[in-house]
């Protein structure tokens, strides 16, 4: 039976100094400070903010874990799980435990306040992937700003004329449109969204430029949250 230490990692996000690999350097959770005592004894790598390619990929690499637990914010999650998705590694499962007080991930897959436990003990279930076409994903929430034009959820049209603001979260059946001003509540595979250069959010992190079209939909294959 393989050991905790070949089976979890955790990966602590956070904007401080990283000791660089090889992976032997990483130590136990109760070493790095900030995290839950409950993940204490799991082996742990401390990584940027929105960690990248070269962040995560030795961890992947040199461990294979059976399932990693990102302890930061949605974003990093989403750093992380664009990783394995590009590694092809989305049998690995992937447990969540927020550094922050509101996660729209922890509101839109119902995650517990004691998401630790839930961590390291909980099921990994399947999970639909939401990817746009800048080459990210969706695991919380995105929001679309000053969008001047249409918009459509699979045949279902969401908007048309010019609204403030337009909400996209996750879920089982797929990408929605949450309800607003202007705004049609809609879910599907796909939200298509064209308008004369709309401000996108996701995950709390602006675009770095306007875009005349964006596009979340679900890929082809789920990833593994570990949910109640």
């Amino acid at each position: 039976m393989a050991s905790i230490d070949q089976e979890l990692v955790l990966l602590t996000c956070g904007d401080r100094p990283v000791r660089r690999f090889p992976f032997h350097g990483s130590r136990p959770a109760a070493r790095l400070g900030r995290v839950p005592g409950v993940l204490a004894h799991v082996p742990a790598v401390a990584l940027p903010a929105r960690p990248g390619k070269d962040d995560v990929d030795p961890v992947l690499k040199e461990r294979e874990p059976r399932r990693v637990i990102v302890h930061g914010d949605d974003a990093d999650l989403a750093s992380v799980l664009v990783r394995l998705l590009r590694r092809e590694l989305l049998h690995v499962e992937v447990a969540f435990v927020p550094a922050v007080r509101r996660s729209a991930v922890a509101m839109a897959w119902e995650l517990p306040r004691d998401a630790a436990a839930l961590a390291l003990d909980g099921p990994a279930r399947p999970t639909p992937l939401i990817r746009d076409d800048a080459g990210g994903v969706l695991v919380g929430r995105g929001v679309v700003r000053d969008v001047e034009g249409e918009a459509y959820c699979d045949n279902t049209l969401v908007l048309r004329g010019r609204v403030r603001r337009l909400v996209a979260v996750p879920g089982p059946g797929g990408v929605s449109a949450l309800p607003g001003k202007g705004v049609r509540a809609a879910t599907g595979r796909a939200l298509q969204i064209g308008s004369t250069g709309a401000r996108i959010e996701v995950e709390g992190v602006p675009h770095p430029r306007p875009a005349p079209r964006w596009t979340w939909y679900r890929h082809t294959a789920d990833w593994l949250l570990v949910r109640p």
